[in-house]
């Protein structure tokens, strides 16, 4: 999903940047371009863009499939990712979808079929059966439901802006840190790039405060990596490395492989510096264009340089707390009360 959601909302944010926030009512390059005109490059870039990040959920969905039942989980994934972006259900109906998609499918598969039906299950029979199941879910039980959670969702968030802005900016920073990646994150990140489809002052607040919590887990982890290898594993530390780009790329799932070793340290120091981060964002009024892209994107940012201490101060506050937490866990080695280290006999060596 990540890559989709980087290359087309980039690309709006590119649009925006370049053809002002109206961009999103140009009409279709296909009735309107003009090879001299700015404006219609950016409703190119825009309209490419909102092609791409309409994939999101249907990728989603699919590969979630995927990775449960394999290559015929992949159909039935779409289709229900697609249906759940048709009835408003969001990221959470693709979620849904895409679980349900490999249930179906790997309760089909274990199913046992005549010799001469097996070639044809994983094209035909499978994506069928499979598809209608999902179909029928999705569309006439459990899809109106989701659609409604994710809206009252969506309203509570929205009923926190404004005078509660950095209550709301410490609630997405806390989603955002929490899964790292998961369910909740991405509850919070939706929230936030939704907002982009009608910018306002709000909006890009929102967006500017949940990327920039999104970035604090991984660059901490990787922070503490260096300040402190002792309490690191080898591999860990090698994570820590490759930690310091995928944070300042703003991929928060580059933190969980340290969460995974030891998730009762890890979580709750990203919570707060993920909290501190998304509080400060809100309190400095930045704001960003772009849903993705990390420092990479730092000309789309509002009040970039307070927005750079915001992360600084989160990334500072998680990684002084995980250390401290894992610091508590170490225990020092036993030794034996008046014998010295032993040595190698030199004499002996030498004989």
């Amino acid at each position: 999903m990540v890559p989709f959601v980087a290359a087309g909302g980039l690309l709006i944010a590119l649009g925006f940047a370049i053809g002002g926030y109206e961009i999103n009512k140009a009409p279709s390059v296909i009735e309107h371009f003009a090879w001299t005109d700015t404006t219609s490059w950016a409703a190119l870039m825009f309209q490419i863009g909102g092609v791409a990040f309409g994939f999101l959920v249907p990728v989603l969905a699919g590969y979630i499939a995927y990775g449960m039942a394999d290559r015929p989980g992949l159909v039935p994934g779409f289709v229900g990712g697609a249906i759940a972006v048709s009835i408003n259900a969001g990221f959470l109906g693709g979620l849904v979808a895409g679980l349900i998609a490999g249930a179906v499918v790997m309760a089909i598969q274990k199913l046992k079929v005549p010799t001469p039906l097996r070639g044809i299950m994983p094209v035909v029979v499978i994506p069928l059966i499979s598809s209608i199941i999902v179909g029928f879910l999705m569309f006439l039980v459990i899809g109106e439901p989701i659609a409604k959670l994710q809206s009252a969702l969506t309203d509570w968030l929205s009923s926190l802006s404004g005078a509660n802005a950095i209550i709301l900016g410490v609630i997405l920073g806390l989603m955002m840190a929490f899964d790292l990646g998961g369910p909740l994150n991405k509850v919070a990140y939706a929230f936030a790039v939704g907002g982009l489809a009608n910018p306002n002052e709000g909006s890009l607040k929102v967006m500017a405060a949940v990327m920039a919590a999104g970035m604090v887990p991984p660059l901490a982890m990787a922070l503490a990596t260096t300040v402190r290898r002792r309490l690191f594993t080898k591999a860990e530390r090698e994570n820590g490395k490759a930690a310091w780009v995928l944070g300042a790329s703003f991929i928060t799932e580059g933190a969980i492989p340290f969460a995974a070793a030891d998730p009762l340290r890890v979580i709750p120091a990203a919570m707060a510096g993920g909290a501190v981060t998304g509080a400060l964002s809100m309190a400095f009024e930045c704001t960003l264009r772009a849903p993705h892209g990390g420092i990479f994107v730092v000309p789309l940012i509002g009040n970039p340089f307070l927005y750079l201490i915001a992360i600084l101060a989160g990334t500072a506050v998680s990684t002084a707390l995980v250390i401290l937490l894992k610091g508590l866990r170490k225990t020092p080695q036993p030794t034996t009360a008046g014998h010295a280290p032993t040595q190698p006999d030199k004499v002996a060596v030498a004989a």
